[in-house]
């Protein structure tokens, strides 16, 4: 598949009254090893709808990627690329699109390309896991960013200096970074309504059947009620309390008073609702935890035992292959 530097304009069922800019905003997506589609795809078809809705040229674009020729996603279909990393036009948007094994797809040329192309002063974003190639190459220092839930952990410890949020998306000054996902779709209809006013992008979000626009208040997560199916408001404040304390695990009899309850009572609550105890589902919480770390992160074992509440590498060991069928050392060997 290649990529496209204008849209075919299609006959659209309505078009929004804009006023065609001069040039056409132009963004450069430059895919990363094993990017992911739905990012791309989404962000593409955003751009393409309001074309297509306002009956002209408002966007351009084009795929780029080092070597120039294919860049893979990670569902392994190859799209053929519009060029190499070479310089840009200086009003030129960058869209660096993440996926898996995003370390090693943040090359040392790549890097050296996002810090030149900083450097000439346009605005540069990164979705899904691509804010790590961002803070990796400095863009990102004494900003605010997000990056993909799954990966916030590996992040927060590579790099502590840099404001996570858990935003969908996070816009700071000429920075931007996304989720990954949809949040793709979110982005880009936030940049179309900046760029072209908000009934254009109601349109496309309607072609789009997206009926549900997120800003950057909106956080990526669903809540812990929709996540655990149970609508109970002291099971979810315990869970919360939780997921906050994972270096320092919290006792059950504190979880139970700060909701007004005996150990007791917090016992058969997690019993009726989860089908297990409060303490295997803390358990569970920081074994989780250590495995993100140990896929995503260079830290020793015994740094990921503690940071995850484990006094000793010992008993970490021990927690981690009662769960996971695998020692945390086996785990990182078999990733790596």
């Amino acid at each position: 598949m290649a990529g496209h530097a204008t849209a075919k304009l299609g006959t659209a069922p309505e078009t929004s009254a804009v006023v065609a800019p001069e040039r056409p905003h132009h963004f450069v997506f430059v895919l990363l090893d094993q990017f992911t589609l739905l990012c791309l795809a989404s962000a593409l078809d955003a751009l393409r709808l309001a074309n297509r809705m306002s009956g002209t040229n408002l966007y351009t674009w084009s795929l780029v990627g080092e070597g120039g020729k294919t860049a893979t996603c990670s569902a392994g279909t190859k799209f053929v690329l519009d060029g190499d990393l070479v310089p840009l036009e200086r009003n030129d948007t960058v869209l660096v699109v993440g996926g898996v094994n995003v370390g090693r797809a943040t090359t040392t040329r790549l890097q050296s390309w996002l810090r030149r192309e900083a450097r000439r002063g346009g605005m540069i974003a990164g979705l899904c896991t691509a804010a790590w190639s961002l803070a990796a190459s400095g863009l990102l220092d004494g900003k605010r960013a997000t990056i993909h839930w799954e990966n916030q952990d590996g992040f927060a410890e590579d790099f502590p200096d840099i404001e996570l949020t858990k935003a969908v998306f996070t816009i700071d000054g000429k920075r931007i970074t996304t989720a990954g996902g949809t949040a793709s779709v979110d982005l880009m209809l936030h940049l179309i309504a900046r760029d072209f006013g908000e009934d254009l992008a109601a349109q496309v979000a309607d072609q789009m059947i997206y009926s549900s626009i997120r800003t950057d208040q909106d956080t990526q997560r669903l809540s812990i009620p929709t996540r655990i199916g149970v609508r109970h408001p002291r099971l979810s404040h315990v869970i919360r309390e939780m997921e906050q304390s994972i270096e320092d695990p919290v006792s059950p009899a504190r979880l139970a008073a700060d909701v007004g309850m005996s150990t007791r009572q917090l016992e058969r609550l997690f019993r009726r609702y989860l089908d297990r105890s409060p303490k295997r589902y803390y358990m569970e919480l920081r074994l989780g935890r250590a495995r993100n770390l140990l896929m995503q992160t260079d830290m020793s074992i015994i740094n990921v035992a503690l940071a995850c509440g484990f006094t000793s590498p010992s008993h970490f060991s021990k927690c981690y292959r009662a769960h996971y069928g695998t020692t945390p050392y086996r785990e990182r060997g078999t990733h790596s």
